[in-house]
Formats: structure tokens, sequence, C-alpha cells
């Protein structure tokens, strides 16, 4: 099963030194679940892998908004685990907050992934304007849900494991 996994630069540069995704035992991500599936209303596994990495980008502007000094840019990792390691909480499965989260019992190793996904750097300003838009665009502010959804404007670029030391390196 594909799982995305939500992070911040730090948070790569931490996964690159360590080998491991989610070192604390338990990881969160995103991936293909039946609330998603409903949700998203498509039998397309590619247009639904889609939607669960736009989810985890999400997750990650929310890992952002906890991390002042983090470089404003949405990373995802992309990591295969076996079916059984990632479940979902069917009591949440049409919470919008929690479409398409799954929890990995870790660790994973950063080995397994697939790519990482990472904004560039011209989204640094919609993706700063859309963290200090969160607190009230959840509070149901439509004018800040504007400008949270104008960081998923930028597409996330693609880049392969073998990348992840230059991609960290050039953050330092």
């Amino acid at each position: 099963m594909r799982v995305y996994v939500p992070l911040t630069l730090p948070g790569l540069a931490e996964a690159h030194t360590t080998g491991e995704l989610g070192s604390s035992g338990q990881l969160v991500a995103c991936a293909v679940t039946p609330g998603l599936r409903e949700w998203y209303v498509s039998d397309d596994i590619e247009e639904l892998e889609y939607a669960a990495l736009g989810r985890a980008a999400l997750a990650s502007l929310r890992l952002l908004a906890s991390d002042p000094a983090a470089p404003r840019r949405r990373v995802v990792v992309a990591v295969d685990v076996p079916d059984g390691a990632a479940v979902s909480d069917p009591d949440r499965a049409l919470d919008p907050a929690a479409l398409g989260e799954v929890r990995v019992t870790g660790p994973v190793r950063l080995a397994k992934a697939a790519a990482v996904h990472i904004d560039a750097d011209d989204a640094e300003a919609d993706v700063t304007a859309a963290v200090a838009a969160l607190p009230a665009a959840d509070a149901g502010d439509d004018d800040a849900q504007f400008v949270v959804d104008g960081a998923e404007d930028h597409e996330l670029l693609w880049f392969a494991v073998q990348e992840i030391a230059n991609l960290v390196e050039s953050e330092r």
C-alpha cells in the first residue's frame, strides 16, 4: 500500500539522518482509504492517489504552522508499506479533517520511499500566506480558506529518493 507522509524540510533532514520515518513508533500518513474513495467519488486509482497526496500536502501545511523556523515549502514522502501496516480509523472515515488519514506502525525505513514531493521555491509566498490563514480557515472564514486553497495551486515537484541528500543540504 502506498502512503503519503507529510513532513517539513527539517523533518525530511531528520529522516535522512536517521534513515527512518516515524522514529517515534507511529507514523501519521495519508492513503487511499474507504472514506477518501467515498469523498472523492472516483474509481481511478491514480486520481485517488493524487487526492491522498493532496491531503498529505495539507497535513504538511499544518506541520509548517507548528514550526515557524521551517522553510515554507510543503514536503510529502511517498512510501510503500505492507497492506496491514496502515490502518484508518473507521469512526473518522468521513470526518473532513481525517479524510485519507492512516496510522502506520513504524518506524519505516526511508530507503523504502518511492519518491519525495516538495514545493518549488516560487510556492513559498503562497504557502506562507496559507500557513498564516489556517486558523481563520479552520474557524470557517471563507476568505481564509481561499488563501489556504491557493497553496494547492502549486504542484509539488517530484524527486527521486537518491536526491534527498541534495534537497536537505540546499536548505541549510
